[in-house]
Order: structure tokens, then C-alpha cells, then sequence
């Protein structure tokens, strides 16, 4: 369940997975530049640290927690094989004539390789990463800080919260301790270990920016997570690796930055991180509840641009709350009778004056139980009870 789509042509956010093929990079589902990789100017974290060590019990907390940690992040490779079709236009008559067997009958295949980080959750093997770094990966590689090499084997990936978990063949590894990444705070210190641009086990440190970040403000409105935001520097090949606190304890997972800015990294909170990971071990996939809507926190001046655009299929009288402008056919809230231009007021007794809030909502329970939507409709207030399905594909709506 996201809003619609805005185009935002001056800002993109990458996912720090840099895969190399036929001179490009791959950053999540967008094709980079080296230019467009090499642009992105980290903040001076480590810099800026040496000043907010004052009062501190230990000034070389950061030195010992990565010590802590340090044995426990890995470096993942992951390779993949992509087929490039034949265009249509090389079947031209007129091709053929001139360029003859110059041009390919059979679709040709490359080889797409990518390297990102990932840290261990358990002794035997289990180990934390994004979904986007081993995503269609045939080949998985983890390399130990020690130099081991062991092969990985994607134990279940989850594209909506962007987690996946890799098991290798492994006993008695170092773990990392795990955090509580419910109770954090803007201002609280962030240290972030990785694998950026091929440089193993490189260090930054910076604070916490901010918490609860949506999809929708980080601008991966396919994603349901409310991210952290972090200033220490994070760049292309961070992604999968660990955020730790002050005390060496892991509260998220190095996702996504934000291109041409400086200091805005995200993180998938640790508490999310381990919900859907459970669910991956135990079952090899994540039951996500959805509705099938496309909606949007509804405001006035929103109101009087939706009464004015004749192509949008009705009216609103209100100016708060969350606008449905698509249900999905043959979804939840198909069959439960909500319509495009219903304005839901309340979930569950609730007020919701944005989208996700909703979208929060809808996560938090459970796949056939009942989820009460107080509606604004043509004036009137209604109350219709949903029961949220399945999701049934990571790339169709939310």
C-alpha cells in the first residue's frame, strides 16, 4: 500500500550494491555510471567524531566495539547470469543483407557480478544481508575477515523490506550482539561497518539523525520500512552490513543513500530486520498482509487539485485523512466494497491523517483477521471491515 509514484528527476537513492556488467553498475533496480557511483561524496564522520568523545567512559569505545563486531562482518560476492535478447530489429531483412553473421540469432548471456556485506547472527552459519545483494544471485561467496572463503546459499529473501539470510557451512563463527532498535534517538552514535567500493572492513562513525524515516521520505515507495537515518558515511558495497550503537550492539542493517547529498544514509531498523528474517528461516518467505490500495495523505490544497482534475474520476468534501485513489480489482478491499475517492478517517478506532500510518496498520496484523476502516464517503461515514490477504507478489502494489 504506498501513494502514487512522484517523479523525482533531480534526487535518486541508490542501494549500495555496486555489480559490474558490461561497464555499468547496478545499483538496486537502477543502472548507474562509474561517473554516477564515483560522485557520491561521503561525510566527514570519522572526522567529526574525535569531538563528541568528550565524557565518555571509554574514548576508544569505537576501536572496541569494532573489535567486538569486527570478526562477525562479512564481505559477500554475488554473481548472477542474465540473458540480452536478440532486438527485433536485427530480424530486418535489411540487416541481415548487410551485417549477415555479423548479428546473433540466439540470445547471449553475461555475467553480472556484485559485491556488498552482510554480518553472522548465529554460530552455524546464518548471516543477515539485503535482499538486493544476492537477489537472482546463481553464486555466493562470503568471505570471512580472516580471509576464509566459504560458499553461501540464500536461505529466503524478502524484496519489501529489502532482508535476506545466507547460510554457509560453518560452525563455531563470531557472531555480532544484537541491539534494540525501538527505543533510539536522534543524537545517539552510529557506527557502521562494510565493504564500500571493494575496501574491506572499513569503519565510520557518525550519530543518529533521525528514526521512523518512511519509505515514501527515502524515497523507495516499493519498500515497507521506517527507516533509520544516519550520517555516518555509507557508500556503494555497505549495503547488508551492520549500524552499531555506542556498545557494540548491531540496530540496523546499511541499506540506501540518497545520491548527490551528503550524510544521508538509512538502515533497516535490527527489530525489523530479525522479524523477517525469523520467518525466512523458518518458512523460506515472508507473508506480508495487504489491501490492495493505492492512497495518499489528504490535505486541502490536495482536495482542491484532485476537484479540479476532471480525469481523476471523483470528488472529495474532505481535507484530512488518507485518500484512496485505486483499489485494486480482485483485491481485499475490492471484495470488502472500498472505492476509489473513500477517505479513510480511522483504523481500528484510530485517526490516520497519512498513508502510513495505514500502511503500518495493515503490517501489524495479521493475514484473515479484520482490520475496521472508518470511511468518509460522499459526504456520509461508513464503516467497512476488511480482512487483509496475502501479499501476492514482492512487485506488484503494496
Amino acid at each position: 500500500m504506498t501513494t502514487p509514484r512522484k517523479s523525482f528527476k533531480q534526487s535518486a537513492v541508490y542501494f549500495m550494491l555496486p555489480l559490474v556488467g558490461a561497464g555499468t553498475a547496478l545499483a538496486g533496480n537502477r543502472l548507474l555510471s562509474s561517473n554516477a557511483v564515483n560522485n557520491i561524496v561521503s561525510p566527514p564522520a570519522i572526522a567529526q567524531a574525535t569531538n563528541r568523545t568528550a565524557g565518555l567512559a571509554d574514548p576508544n569505545f569505537i576501536a572496541s566495539a569494532v573489535e567486538r563486531v569486527g570478526p562477525a562482518v562479512v564481505r559477500i560476492n554475488a554473481s548472477r547470469t542474465v540473458q540480452s535478447r536478440v532486438p527485433e530489429v536485427f530480424n530486418d531483412p535489411f540487416f541481415r543483407q548487410f551485417f549477415g553473421n555479423q548479428i546473433p540469432n540466439q540470445p547471449s548471456q553475461r555475467v553480472e557480478r556484485g559485491t556488498g556485506s552482510g554480518f553472522i547472527i548465529s554460530g552455524d552459519g546464518l548471516i543477515l544481508t539485503n535482499a538486493h545483494v544476492v537477489s537472482g544471485a546463481d553464486i555466493v561467496t562470503v568471505t570471512m575477515k580472516d580471509g576464509r572463503e566459504i560458499s553461501g546459499k540464500v536461505v529466503g529473501q524478502d524484496s519489501l523490506t529489502d532482508v535476506a539470510v545466507v547460510r554457509v557451512q560453518a560452525n563455531n563463527l563470531p557472531t555480532v550482539p544484537l541491539g534494540n532498535s525501538d527505543g533510539l534517538k536522534p543524537g545517539e552514535w552510529a557506527i557502521a561497518i562494510g565493504n564500500p567500493l571493494g575496501l574491506d572492513n572499513t569503519v565510520t562513525a557518525g550519530i543518529i539523525s533521525a528514526t521512523g524515516r518512511s519509505s515514501a521520505e527515502v524515497r523507495v515507495a516499493d519498500k515497507r520500512v521506517s527507516f533509520i537515518q544516519t550520517d555516518a558515511a555509507i557508500n556503494p558495497g555497505n549495503s547488508g552490513g551492520p549500524l552499531l550503537n555506542q556498545r557494540g550492539e548491531v540496530i540496523g542493517m546499511n541499506t540506501a543513500i540518497i545520491g548527490g547529498a551528503q550524510g544521508l544514509g538509512f538502515a533497516i531498523p535490527i527489530n525489523t530486520a530479525q522479524r523477517i528474517s525469523q520467518q525466512l528461516i523458518s518458512k523460506g518467505r515472508v507473508d506480508h498482509p495487504y489491501l490492495g490500495i493505492q492512497m495518499r495523505g489528504l490535505t486541502a490544497d490536495l482536495r482542491d487539485q484532485i476537484n479540479r482534475d476532471r480525469e481523476v474520476g471523483f470528488r472529495v468534501q474532505d481535507d484530512q485523512g488518507v485518500v484512496i485513489f485505486r483499489v485494486m480489482p480482485n483485491s481485499p478491499a475490492a471484495r470488502a466494497g472500498l472505492r476509489n475517492g473513500d477517505v479513510i478517517k480511522k483504523v481500528n478506532g484510530q485517526t490516520v491523517t497519512k498513508a502510513d500510518q495505514v500502511q503500518q496498520a495493515v503490517e501489524n496484523a495479521s493475514v484473515g483477521g479484520n482490520l475496521r476502516l472508518d470511511v468518509s464517503r460522499g459526504g456520509n461515514t461508513t464503516t467497512v471491515s476488511v480482512q487483509p490477504g496475502v501479499f501476492p507478489t514482492q512487485t506488484a502494489q503494496n
